[in-house]
């Protein structure tokens, strides 16, 4: 698209904290978002979560990074601007943005309220927008959005902490949801306890779940038992203690995106016993036939939320009082941020108070 026409169809200055290159660096970025259209929502956002994928786009890991690249799919903030035909929402409303911003909106999935799976999906940075320009983040002082995959924020769901929900809220809410892992005594296993597996562990216990959790470090025993009060934790690499466990499991969400071999996993399933991958190693896992097929186990996999799930998740988190543990940073605390969340040293989700320290001078 022309600059000239580009400036027509996005006419509207935007500050923000961009990537510029396969370093990851952040750094302020004046830039430019569209007009309000008939149908789309304008907010000042006030918070936005630091989400793992966000590192990853940053420095091109995935090798599919536009730059300049502003991340950001964690967002909350407040309406300030309407199109005429808007009918959800209003100016002074609160409202969050997840991992979506379009969709085709007539295939199968889109019409079974699965826009996740949408193979024309936008997502809300760095994927190419219906007019061909390119998505930008949350990592800026406002938004806009299609109503459609905008979401109605509940009265008492805090915005900083509720925030992270937008993504690691609903990536674990779906499959338990979808692997009917929801039923009060259901056994349920977490494996990993960083910012997906401790949303998981009080997603699981609000559905009345029995949780296990499985991590490679002891030290996390004591907030997996007293802080987020799941019911038991065994140390994945003690193998009296993965022995011990065999059998005993109806499911087992695997939040894990560091490369670790999942075999053992299948092991601790009952007959019928369900594996769901949500986090995404760099190297493919090795899966043998041989116990799955003895126990008609089987592996699967689970990817966000559509729309009308997402909101289902909020509401299921506003009545249950799940928030994710955070630590809340100024903007120009990014870089450092995305080095200490490189070495996991966040309990466990880092959220930016884009509100207060973001300012068009920078």
């Amino acid at each position: 698209m022309e600059k000239s026409s580009l400036e027509s169809v996005h006419p509207i200055k935007a500050y923000g904290y961009a990537a510029s290159d396969t370093s990851g660096t952040l750094a302020p970025l004046t830039f430019s978002r569209r007009a309000t259209g008939d149908k789309d929502v304008r907010f000042k956002v006030l918070y936005c979560g630091i989400c793992h994928s966000d590192l990853h786009w940053a420095k091109n890991e995935w090798g599919v990074t536009t730059y300049p690249v502003i991340p950001g799919h964690e967002i909350v903030g407040t309406v300030t601007e309407v199109g005429s035909k808007v009918e959800k929402f209003k100016v002074g409303d609160t409202v969050g943005v997840g991992c979506l911003v379009g969709s085709c909106r007539s295939c199968q999935s889109c019409s079974n309220d699965l826009e996740q799976y949408c193979p024309k999906m936008i997502m809300t940075y760095g994927f190419p927008y219906y007019d061909g320009t390119i998505t930008y983040g949350g990592y800026s002082d406002h938004m806009v959005s299609d109503e459609h995959f905008v979401l109605r924020w509940p009265e008492n769901l805090p915005l900083d902490s509720g925030a992270p929900l937008l993504c690691a809220g609903v990536t674990t809410y779906s499959p338990l949801r979808h692997y009917g892992l929801d039923k009060p005594g259901t056994k349920v296993g977490v494996v990993g306890l960083g910012g997906l597996g401790h949303v998981a562990v009080k997603m699981a216990k609000a559905f009345g779940a029995e949780v296990t959790v499985f991590s490679t470090s002891p030290a996390k025993e004591q907030e997996a038992l007293e802080g987020l009060k799941a019911d038991h934790f065994i140390v994945s690499k003690d193998p009296e203690q993965m022995k011990a466990a065999t059998g005993t499991l109806d499911g087992i969400i695997d939040t894990v995106s560091a490369n670790h071999a999942i075999v053992m996993y299948l092991n601790l399933l009952k007959t019928d016993g369900k594996l769901v991958l949500v986090g995404i190693p760099e190297k493919p896992h090795e899966l043998p036939a041989f116990p799955l097929i003895m126990g008609r186990k089987i592996v699967g996999g689970s990817n966000i939320g559509g729309l009308k799930e997402t909101q289902e998740m909020l509401d299921f988190s506003a009545k249950h009082g799940i928030t994710a543990d955070i630590e809340v940073v100024p903007i120009d605390y990014l870089n450092t941020a995305m080095e200490r969340l490189l070495k996991s040293d966040v309990r466990y989700r880092f959220v930016i108070d884009v509100a207060n320290s973001l300012k068009a001078s920078t």
